[in-house]
C-alpha cells in the first residue's frame, strides 16, 4: 500500500482563513524545505531551482507567509499604501493576490524612532503587499 503525499502547488477552493489546517500546511513547507536541503547537498541544482518552484507557488507558503506578515507585531502598522489585512476575509483574498510577475515595489515608509541616547533612528515599514520574493526570503531561499 502506498501513501500519497500532495507536496506541490495544489488548488484549494475553499480559502476561509479560520478554516485552514495550518499544521498540515506546516509540514508541507517544511517538507519542500528539507527536500531543498537535500538537493543542494547533493549538488542537484536543477532540482533546487524546481523544489524552489514548487514552494513559491504552493499555496501553503503562500498562506503561511500572509499569516506571518499579519500576525506579528507590527500588524497594526501601515505601509505607504496605507493597506492593511487585518480581517480573515482580506487575509484570504490576499492568498491568490500574490503573484511573481506584475509586481512593483512601492517606497518603504520612514519613520524617526528615538533610541536611549536621545537621539532618532529612522525605521523603514514596508507595504503589506506581498510577491512571492517575500515567500522566498521568508522561507530561507533567498
Amino acid at each position: 500500500m502506498t501513501a500519497m503525499q500532495i507536496a506541490g502547488a495544489t488548488s484549494h477552493e475553499t480559502t476561509e482563513w479560520q478554516a485552514l489546517d495550518w499544521q498540515a500546511m506546516m509540514r508541507t513547507v517544511r517538507r519542500l524545505q528539507a527536500r531543498i536541503v537535500q538537493a543542494i547537498q547533493a549538488r542537484r541544482w536543477g532540482k533546487v531551482k524546481a523544489l524552489q518552484h514548487l514552494l513559491t507557488h504552493s499555496f501553503s507558503a503562500k498562506a503561511l507567509a500572509i499569516r506571518r506578515v499579519t500576525e506579528n507585531p507590527g500588524k497594526r502598522t501601515p505601509g505607504v499604501d496605507r493597506v492593511l489585512w487585518n480581517t480573515p476575509e482580506k487575509k484570504a483574498a490576499a492568498i491568490s493576490t500574490l503573484r511573481q510577475r506584475g509586481y512593483r515595489a512601492q517606497p518603504m515608509r520612514r519613520v524617526l524612532i528615538p533610541k536611549p541616547n536621545g537621539k532618532m533612528r529612522p525605521l523603514g515599514i514596508s507595504t503589506v503587499r506581498v510577491n512571492s520574493t517575500l515567500i522566498q526570503r521568508a522561507f530561507g531561499l533567498r
